[in-house]
């Protein structure tokens, strides 16, 4: 599996209200209507919130503001993603996400990038660190 990692800071004329609002309502039935097209398998948003944590972290390590919020989207194989971006139908989905993101996302301060996951732990499933490189 591969997963886009999209870091996102919203444009700065939508408030915090309306841009998580947005994202939620309206830009992820977008995206989800479009998950055949681009063979996704799996779409997590993540929004941040407003919590003292925040600054703590923050200025425990001098960080940076958080992002507002991480998309993520999982395709079986890097090769899975680059067909459904060849494809017709694949090309106008991630053309119209595009075009949709543009209205709140401000594109200037927002990262991405694909990724593969390492697994370290997860208490969850029962799998407890080893120590082994994975």
């Amino acid at each position: 599996m591969v997963k886009l990692v999209y870091c996102l800071r919203k444009k700065e004329e939508v408030s915090q209200e309306e841009f998580h609002r947005y994202w939620r309502e309206e830009h992820g039935p977008l995206v989800t209507s479009f998950t055949k097209n681009i063979d996704a398998v799996k779409y997590v948003q993540s929004h941040t919130i407003d919590t003292p944590i925040n600054q703590g972290l923050i200025e425990s390590r001098g960080l940076a503001a958080p992002y507002d919020g991480i998309t993520e989207v999982w395709w079986r194989s890097e090769g899975a993603l680059t067909a459904a971006m060849e494809t017709d139908e694949g090309a106008a989905a991630f053309q119209a996400l595009l075009n949709d993101e543009s209205g709140f996302i401000d594109f200037s301060q927002s990262r991405v990038f694909i990724t593969k996951e390492n697994l370290i732990f997860d208490t969850e499933l029962n799998i407890p660190y080893d120590g082994s490189p994975k």
